[in-house]
């Protein structure tokens, strides 16, 4: 019963899984970025290409 009440009441694994979670979210908002950036970009060179192909 002493050692459940320790594990219960340690914190020393706490830090390290809070720090996993941030950065997971921060890998999660860059992936997200990066795709959106992507996808901007892709659409102006379509439209470059068909203005280029028109001329």
């Amino acid at each position: 019963m002493v050692m459940v009440k320790r594990f219960l009441i340690a914190e020393e694994g706490l830090e390290t899984v809070e720090y996993a979670i941030i950065a997971g979210l921060i890998v999660v908002g860059v992936i997200a970025t990066v795709v959106s950036i992507g996808t901007w970009v892709s659409g102006k060179f379509t439209a470059i290409n068909a203005g280029l192909a028109g001329h």
